[in-house]
């Protein structure tokens, strides 16, 4: 019998490793997005016949006493609410004919007076809650999330005082000194050089306007990044970000918070990181970054395998391991969870963000918007995001995310 390699069976634990730590994030997040859209439709009292988590032949099912089936599906790729009425995802928002169809039959069926139970003849305001909680409910889990670990942890403080600045830098063009206080970049308030650091990261190429204290007392100076290939330590995934070559002067501080300050900074993150990724998308549109930083699953699945390696090799006893990985993978989940309710958001038909939009047509001409017109934008927006998915896949194989989950990256 002949031994399978040493290296193979790494390979083949790397790969279960990373998809399964995704699918773990995955579910979670799917979770938490689809309670929001069945506790917003409960509390206006919408008839709901089926709370699905994956998809394809169940493994469990079982129906409680409102009627609801709650399942898990054999492909846990995924989730859905079903509310009464709905055939099929494009019936989200039917059309005039359709809604007319259907309160025939439920009158038929069940009386005039069930009509009220059924999410497609709920005001429109409540149709627009119903399907916003889906996004919104990601965003408080994202900083629920990020206030545990900032009252657990503290979160790390770095002040914006220039230490060092490398020669032939752009920080040295523009006359920044050691021992120069950044104060504001474009506006934009600075109390981190971390917060430095990533306004930074994303303008490379664009002059900006830096306010300092010197000495004490107020300037400004124009800084313009420049682009630079960097390499992920996490990830090994290389990337071009922007960089004005200064250095921190301070040694980073922890700072433990409360409750409230924790809320507020756990918002706060959430905020940066649907900030930041809507500057990366509008700078690939004006074509000022490459869209090359997109990823897919494959890429998703990668990074979830090294949060996990990393949370591992944070201790050397197994319980130490264990909590490593947990915070890691917890940490993983508020930062996935603010990517999907923003991608939610987008207004792509098949997305919430594109029922949004269809509940705003219908609220200014007072009607829906015709089957022709719902069943063209759905193929169109199915297609966008079929080709943004083998874009970002196509993005995961030129950064050899393939061979980074096999463990077999050099």
């Amino acid at each position: 019998m002949t031994d399978i390699p040493h290296f193979v069976l790494g390979s083949l634990s790397n790969l279960v490793m990373s998809f399964g730590a995704f699918l773990i994030v995955l579910t979670i997040v799917v979770t938490i997005h689809e309670l929001g859209h069945f506790l917003m439709a409960k509390s206006f009292g919408v008839a709901i016949d089926r709370f699905a988590i994956g998809f394809g032949k169940p493994i469990f099912s079982r129906v409680d006493k409102s009627g609801v089936e709650w399942r898990i599906g054999s492909l846990p790729l995924g989730g859905y609410v079903r509310f009464s009425g709905d055939a099929d995802a494009s019936s989200s928002v039917p059309d005039a004919e359709d809604l007319d169809d259907l309160r025939q039959q439920v009158i038929r069926q069940q009386g005039a007076d069930a009509l009220s139970r059924y999410f497609h003849f709920k005001p429109i305001y409540q149709r627009a809650l119903v399907v916003a909680a889906g996004p919104v409910a990601n965003f408080v889990l994202s900083i629920f999330l990020f206030s545990i670990f900032a009252m657990a942890f503290g979160i790390v403080v770095t002040p914006p005082r220039i230490g060092g600045v490398a020669a032939d830098s752009a920080a040295a063009a523009a006359g920044l000194q050691r021992g120069d206080l950044v104060t504001s970049i474009d506006g934009h308030s600075i109390h981190d050089f971390k917060d430095l650091v990533e306004y930074v990261h994303l303008r490379a190429g664009d002059p900006l306007n830096v306010s300092i204290l010197r000495g004490g007392a107020p300037q400004d100076v124009v800084v313009t990044p420049r682009r630079v290939n960097v390499t992920d330590p996490l990830t090994h995934r290389s990337m071009q970000i922007g960089r004005i070559g200064a250095a921190p002067m301070d040694n980073p501080t922890r700072l433990r918070l409360t409750p409230v300050e924790g809320v507020r900074w756990g918002a706060g993150e959430t905020w940066n990181i649907v900030a930041t990724t809507v500057t990366y998308l509008g700078r690939i549109m004006t074509g000022k970054e490459s869209a090359n930083q997109l990823s897919s699953f494959l890429g998703m699945a990668q990074t979830a395998g090294s949060v996990v390696k990393d949370g591992a090799e944070s201790s050397d006893n197994l319980q130490g391991k264990a909590v490593g990985v947990a915070l890691n993978l917890l940490s993983f989940t508020a930062l996935v969870s603010t990517a999907v309710g923003f991608m939610n958001l987008l207004p792509v038909p098949v997305l919430d963000g594109g029922h949004l939009v269809f509940y705003a047509y219908e609220a200014v001409a007072q009607r829906p918007l015709g089957a022709k017109f719902q069943a063209a934008s759905y193929r169109i927006g199915l297609a966008l995001l079929v080709g943004l998915m083998l874009f970002a896949t196509w993005n995961d194989i030129q950064q050899r995310s393939i061979f980074n989950l096999l463990g077999l990256s050099s």
